[in-house]
């Protein structure tokens, strides 16, 4: 993949790959520089093909930031592979082998082809993102059933070496919008102090406008705010919105594609 964009900084941030709006949100623990969050963008040379990732490092703050880098080269490391399971099982590995004790990554890992408008996600570990359907106006929780295969699956990366990882795979309409988000966003407490969980989040997704997606995330955080002071205040928190917007690769990038594969690949990654 030629183009890549990622870190585990604070930042508010849209963009546009091929056939997607992007906006992210994040602020590490305690303002601090760098977090445990890792958010990893990628598109293809052709333009294509773009891989989301989003992970959480156990812990929190610039305690846990030198291991999110090491998540964020891992991702680096095999973010070329084709197919995404088998992607997630070496960054797993990969992690698996880093050598910290105690420390594992929940993730989310998807990508996105253009030219079919397929999603698909492997979850290891993080919480279940959101997928709303524009025909529908309705959100629901993306969840896929646990593989049968008397292996370890799904698991946190660095928990299992050995685990395997399922695929869920949707077919985005123009105006579908996923939303994932970390631990810090199911966490938050409802007003009698009770923690949301995925489907208190779900009941807020529900009241919120989607008719201006950029502005999903900022009626998000101020609602879960509103709820509980400490809300968004106690962990690294990142919340990550993918829009189809029925597009592709533009004819220019396909053209282009194999000059680029020649090419050095051009990496915006930010993180301290």
């Amino acid at each position: 993949c030629m183009e890549v964009w990622g870190g585990n900084q604070a930042v508010d941030r849209a963009f546009e790959t091929a056939g997607l709006k992007i906006w992210v949100y994040s602020q590490p623990f305690g303002q601090a520089a760098g977090g445990g969050d890792v958010y990893y963008i990628s598109s293809c040379a052709s333009g294509r093909i773009t891989r989301v990732l989003l992970g959480d490092v156990s812990g929190h703050g610039e305690a846990v930031s030198g291991i999110a880098v090491a998540l964020r080269d891992l991702m680096r490391q095999n973010v070329n592979y084709i197919r995404q399971s088998r992607f997630v099982e070496a960054m797993n590995q990969q992690f698996a082998a880093y050598g910290q004790q105690d420390v594992f990554a929940t993730a989310l890992v998807s990508t996105f082809f253009a030219p079919t408008r397929t999603f698909t996600l492997c979850n290891a570990g993080h919480p279940e993102p959101l997928l709303f359907r524009r025909d529908e106006n309705n959100w629901k929780r993306m969840r896929h059933a646990q593989l049968v295969s008397g292996r370890i699956s799904d698991t946190p990366f660095g928990i299992q070496e050995e685990a395997i990882y399922g695929e869920l795979e949707v077919k985005l309409r123009s105006g579908d919008m996923v939303l994932s988000f970390s631990d810090a966003v199911t966490d938050s407490k409802s007003e009698s102090g009770r923690p949301l969980g995925a489907q208190g989040v779900l009941g807020l997704v529900h009241e919120l406008d989607a008719t201006t997606p950029g502005s999903i995330i900022p009626q998000l955080t101020a609602r879960l705010r509103e709820l509980h002071p400490g809300n968004l205040q106690d962990d690294d928190a990142t919340l990550l919105l993918m829009q189809s917007t029925g597009g592709g690769a533009s004819l220019k990038n396909n053209l282009l594609a194999p000059f680029r594969l020649l090419g050095p690949v051009t990496d915006r990654t930010q993180i301290h």
